[in-house]
Parts: structure tokens; C-alpha cells; sequence
């Protein structure tokens, strides 16, 4: 099912299994607004088979993994280097870029830091 309520300021778009109180507050709010969509034709797919998840994965080095994991923790590449034993900003730089390979021990730390598994840097 999707939810969509559109008027000059304001775009919702909801997708998938939507509460029931959601779709009442959404009535109660916007009205006339709110269009409701469901739709059938929806298939389930398993991401981690589908091309665009094989093709991402492809081009996925250690490097950006750490970069995203570095941003989305709003970290800078100094403030991973203190993290990772006082390693250079470059060096981190260098991690990010491919140009400078990720030790296992780093990995070790880089899991540690960011909570994930560490083969996710090798």
C-alpha cells in the first residue's frame, strides 16, 4: 500500500506495510489530501541478489566502507586517527582512497569503533 499526501509545502510518501493509525492520522489531518494506493503488483525481492545490490557490492572497496562508516559516525579522518592509534589524517586519507591498504589489526580497531564486522575493511 502507499500513502501520499501532496499540497504546496508539504510531500508525504509512505510505502509498504502502513500502521492503521497512521493512514487515520494522515485522514484526520489532510483530508481529502491523502490519496491511498495499494497496489498488488509489488514483488519481494531479496536484495542481496538483486543486480543493483551485486553491482554496489562490485565497486564497494574497504576504503569507502570506512569512509562511509567514518561520515555517518560524523567523524573526521583526524579524529579516526587518534581512534586508531594516532595514525596521520593522510594515512586515513589513503585508507579511504585505496591508495594505502587496511592492516588486519586496523580492521580489529575499525570493527570495534563502528560496531560492525571487521572483514567489512579487508
Amino acid at each position: 500500500m502507499q500513502a501520499h499526501v501532496k499540497t504546496p509545502h508539504i510531500k508525504i510518501d509512505i510505502e509498504g506495510e502502513i500502521h492503521p493509525k497512521i493512514l487515520t492520522v494522515l485522514k484526520e489531518i489532510y483530508g481529502k489530501k491523502v490519496k491511498f494506493v495499494k497496489d498488488d503488483n509489488d514483488e519481494v525481492v531479496d536484495i542481496f541478489k538483486s543486480e543493483w545490490y551485486k553491482k554496489i557490492n562490485s565497486q564497494m572497496i574497504p576504503g569507502k566502507c570506512v569512509k562511509i562508516y567514518r561520515e555517518n559516525f560524523k567523524m573526521t579522518q583526524e579524529e579516526l586517527g587518534i581512534k586508531l592509534g594516532g595514525i596521520s589524517k593522510q594515512n586515513i586519507s589513503h585508507m579511504e582512497r585505496g591508495i594505502r591498504p587496511i592492516s588486519k589489526k586496523n580492521a580489529k580497531l575499525l570493527s570495534k569503533i563502528f560496531n560492525v564486522p571487521a572483514d567489512r575493511f579487508i
